[in-house]
């Protein structure tokens, strides 16, 4: 475990969990080819070593950023675990991979794989340094990967689906943010130079702005969407998101929570309840009922 333990930290495997997104499609749609799952598995899989690439690639541009950072200096590459030159070949062969495997799925696939893998180079070379801009493409990665899932299972993308993950993904963007500014205090903008074009106030307006927006796009959405039952049921659904959403915001803006979204999930027990709660109601919803 010792040994595994710098390359498990390399890859960020714990944030594969938010390539789970490419699987909305499959629930939320309806796939019309037989092996949709295992579509929307390989995309999956694919998805996760092409984000890994895109993790190493940031971490080998901020090695000496990182090197400054109370934690982030214990990443591989920053406390020199891992020699640069072979994490920058892997993430070349993982990117070259995952879009090769992307494509015998569906060239559409591939497609949307490569401008994601692109949308993070900007990302990590200039984008990430622009107040704002850096939020949305965090978002418009959330989106690409519905829309990657949409086509690997051969689905159309649905509005709804676009509209609900953008706001999610926003609202979580937003709180990691703010948890940079609380928990790095007077070093956030020599770590984060983007940071120095937030405040907690404002970041708190815009948290409680997208949350509120979500909330009422996928309520009207559990009754408005073609692809739900029209008999209103889903709505059975609206509690627990609201909880969680409620939660999240608890836990960023009382507790200064919310730098690592998809660690903080497993973490917190009332919050990792109701996202099951919510999955087992959807589930029952869109497959039995």
């Amino acid at each position: 475990m010792t040994t595994l333990r710098p390359w498990i930290h390399l890859l960020r495997i714990p944030q594969w969990s938010k390539n789970a997104v490419v699987f909305a499609a499959l629930v939320f749609g309806d796939p019309s080819i037989e092996l949709a799952l295992v579509r929307a598995l390989v995309a999956f899989v694919a998805f996760c070593a092409l984000s890994s690439a895109g993790y190493i690639f940031n971490d080998w541009l901020d090695i000496e950023r990182d090197r400054l950072h109370p934690v982030k200096k214990r990443r591989p590459l920053a406390s020199g675990e891992v020699g640069p030159q072979f994490a920058i070949v892997l993430a070349a062969l993982m990117a070259s991979a995952a879009l090769l495997a992307s494509w015998f799925v569906n060239p559409v696939l591939a497609l949307v794989m490569l401008g994601y893998a692109v949308l993070m180079v900007a990302y990590s070379l200039r984008l990430k340094h622009v107040v704002l801009v850096d939020v949305f493409v965090i978002a418009t990665g959330f989106l690409l990967r519905a829309v990657a899932g949409a086509a690997a299972v051969e689905v159309p993308v649905s509005a709804w689906l676009m509209l609900c993950t953008m706001l999610l993904a926003l609202f979580l963007a937003f709180g990691k943010r703010r948890s940079e500014l609380v928990r790095l205090g007077d070093n956030a903008i020599g770590h984060r130079t983007v940071l120095a074009g937030y405040s907690l106030a404002v970041l708190d307006q815009f948290l409680v702005i997208t949350a509120t927006c979500a909330i009422m796009a996928y309520s009207i959405y559990t009754f408005t969407s073609e692809s739900v039952p029209g008999n209103g049921i889903m709505m059975i659904s609206v509690p627990p998101v609201i909880f969680a959403v409620f939660r999240y915001l608890l836990l960023v803006m009382k507790r200064g929570e919310g730098g690592a979204p998809e660690v903080l999930l497993w973490r917190d027990k009332p919050l990792l309840l109701s996202v099951m709660t919510w999955s087992v109601a959807v589930l029952a919803v869109m497959y039995l009922g």
